[in-house]
C-alpha cells in the first residue's frame, strides 16, 4: 500500500499500468452509498459488454434513491439531525435496494450470488462504492462503516470515493448511459481535459481536469460557498409567508423561483457584455445597485460573503426608515442577487479561460455540477456570458437536475471509473473531512491520502 502526497504519481502510474494489462471485464456491478451531508443515498449501477459487439458497453442505473434530513430548525443543515437521518434511513434504503440487483441466472457461479429474505437469488456486486470525503466526519462514518460491513460479508472490495470528483465525473455517467441506449453516440464524454465548475452549498471551485485523478484547482471560495450565500440571501429576501412554507432550507432555490416565475423572464436580465459593464453598473429605479465581488481585479478566486452583507445593510436601513419593501422591488432584489452571484462565477471562469488560452490551451468543454447547477438561470447566464466573451464554441455541460444535487449514482460511477483504473480502498480507511482535489498541491490530491490499494 502506498500513501502520502509524495507517492501519488507513482501510485497513479502503477495503477494505470495494472489496469492496462488487464482485459476489460465483461460486466461490472456496484452498489453505491453517499452520506457526506444531509442526503442519505443508495444506488445500483451496472456496465455490461454485449456478446454481439464487445465494444458496445451498456451502462444502466438500476436504482437511485435518497432521503433528505428534515432539518426542522429552518436555519440551515443541522449536523445532529442529518446524522440521525443517516442512522435511521441508510439500512432501510439498502433493504429496499437489494431487490433491484440483477437476477442471478443458472450460469452465474455460486460465489457471485446473494439471496434475499424471500430466497430470490441475486447477482452479488463486484465492489461497493462509498463516499469517503470530504464532508461531515460523523455522517461519512455511517456510510463508510456500512460499506465495510457489506463488503466484508460479501467478500468484495470497496472504493472510497472523493465526493467532488464524483460531481465532476457525473456528465461522463450521463454520456455512458446515453451511449448504452444508442451505440452511435460515440466515445465517452466529456473527454479529458475539461474545466469543471463545482457549485453547491458547501463548495465553489473551478477545476482544470486533465485526467481521472489529475486535477488542478484554478479558483476556490475564500469565504462562503455560492449555494450557502444564496440560501442566506433567500432567508433575508423571501416574504415571511413563503419562507415558512418551504419544505426544506434550500432558500436559494426558492429565491430563484421567486425572482423568475418563468424562464422567459431570464431575457429581462442584462448579461454584461464586457468587463467594463461588470464594473460600472448604474443605479436602478429604486436608487440602489449590488456590487459584484472582486469586480475591480482579475484574481482567480471566489468571494460571495459580500452579497448577503449588502442585502443586510439595505434591509436594516429600510427598517430604520420604517419603509417596507414593496413586491416589485423585492423581486428586483432577488434577481439582482442571482445575477450578481452568477456574474461573479462567470467572470472568474472567463478569466481562467483567457489565461489558459494565452498559454495556448483551448478547453473544449465546461462541466458545471453540484446542487446549484440545477438552477436554470445559471444555465442561461453562463451560456450568454460565454457567447459574449468569445467562447461561443465551448460546450457547456450540465448533468440532469436529479444528478446535480448529492446522489449515489455519481458515487457509483466515480467508483466504477476508479475500479477499472486499478484503484480500491483498504478496509482500515477512515472518513476524510477535508480532502483536496489538487494533484499538484502539497497534499497530493485524490491519491494523496492513505488507504489506496493497487490491483
Amino acid at each position: 500500500m502506498l500513501h502520502g502526497s509524495r507517492h501519488w504519481e507513482a501510485l497513479y502510474t502503477s495503477c494505470r499500468r495494472a489496469a492496462s494489462s488487464l482485459a476489460p471485464r465483461r460486466s461490472l456491478l456496484t452498489l453505491a452509498i453517499e452520506s457526506s451531508c444531509d442526503d442519505t443515498c443508495v444506488a445500483i449501477l451496472s456496465k455490461c459488454r454485449t456478446s454481439s459487439d464487445p465494444q458496445h458497453v451498456k451502462t444502466r442505473l438500476l436504482l437511485n434513491e435518497k432521503v433528505t434530513a428534515k432539518n426542522t430548525g429552518k436555519g440551515g443543515i443541522l449536523p445532529t439531525e442529518a446524522l440521525e437521518s443517516h442512522q435511521a434511513n441508510l439500512s432501510k434504503l439498502l433493504e429496499n435496494a437489494l431487490p433491484s440487483l440483477p437476477d442471478a441466472n443458472d450460469a452465474l457461479p455460486h460465489a457471485k450470488r446473494i439471496w434475499l429474505r424471500d430466497g430470490a437469488p441475486k447477482q452479488k456486486p463486484d465492489f461497493i462504492s462509498v463516499t469517503r470525503g470530504p464532508g461531515m466526519s460523523a455522517n461519512l462514518g455511517v456510510g463508510l462503516a456500512t460499506a465495510k460491513g457489506l463488503a466484508t460479508a460479501w467478500q468484495i472490495p470497496i472504493v472510497g470515493v472523493h465526493h467532488m470528483q464524483a460531481h465532476a465525473l457525473t456528465p461522463r455517467l450521463v454520456s455512458a448511459m446515453a451511449k448504452g441506449r444508442d451505440p452511435e453516440k460515440g466515445s465517452l464524454g466529456p473527454m479529458f481535459p475539461f474545466l469543471t465548475l463545482l457549485v453547491s452549498g458547501g463548495h465553489t471551485m473551478l477545476l482544470y481536469s486533465k485526467g481521472l485523478v489529475d486535477h488542478k484547482i484554478l479558483a476556490t471560495a475564500t469565504d462562503t460557498a455560492v449555494g450557502d450565500e444564496l440560501d442566506k440571501c433567500g432567508r433575508l429576501i423571501l416574504p415571511q409567508e413563503l419562507r415558512q412554507s418551504t419544505p426544506d432550507t434550500a432558500f436559494g432555490k426558492y429565491l430563484s423561483r421567486y425572482a423568475f416565475k418563468d424562464p422567459e423572464e431570464f431575457e429581462s436580465w442584462d448579461v454584461p457584455q464586457t468587463r467594463i459593464e461588470e464594473i460600472n453598473k448604474p443605479m436602478n429605479e429604486f436608487g440602489w445597485r449590488l456590487t459584484t465581488p472582486m469586480a475591480q481585479n482579475r484574481d482567480l478566486a471566489f468571494s460571495f460573503s459580500g452579497i448577503a452583507s449588502q442585502i443586510k445593510r439595505m434591509i436594516l436601513a429600510r427598517e430604520k426608515e420604517n419603509r417596507p419593501m414593496e413586491d416589485r422591488e423585492r423581486i428586483l432584489l432577488a434577481r439582482s442577487v442571482m445575477g450578481t452571484a452568477f456574474e461573479h462565477l462567470g467572470s472568474r471562469t472567463i478569466i481562467a479561460l483567457e489565461k489558459l488560452r494565452a498559454e495556448g490551451v483551448e478547453i473544449p468543454a465546461l462541466v458545471v455540477s453540484g446542487g446549484v447547477a440545477a438552477n436554470d438561470f445559471l444555465r442561461y447566464y453562463l451560456r450568454r456570458l460565454l457567447d459574449a466573451r468569445s467562447f461561443e464554441r465551448m460546450r457547456l455541460v450540465f448533468p440532469p437536475i436529479e444528478l446535480c444535487t448529492d446522489n449515489a449514482a455519481m458515487i457509483g460511477w466515480a467508483g466504477m471509473e476508479m475500479f477499472e483504473a486499478g484503484y480500491t480502498t483498504d478496509f482500515g480507511c477512515a472518513p476524510v473531512k477535508k480532502w483536496t482535489m489538487d494533484s499538484q498541491g502539497p497534499d497530493g490530491g485524490i491519491l494523496g491520502i492513505g488507504g489506496w490499494l493497487t490491483n
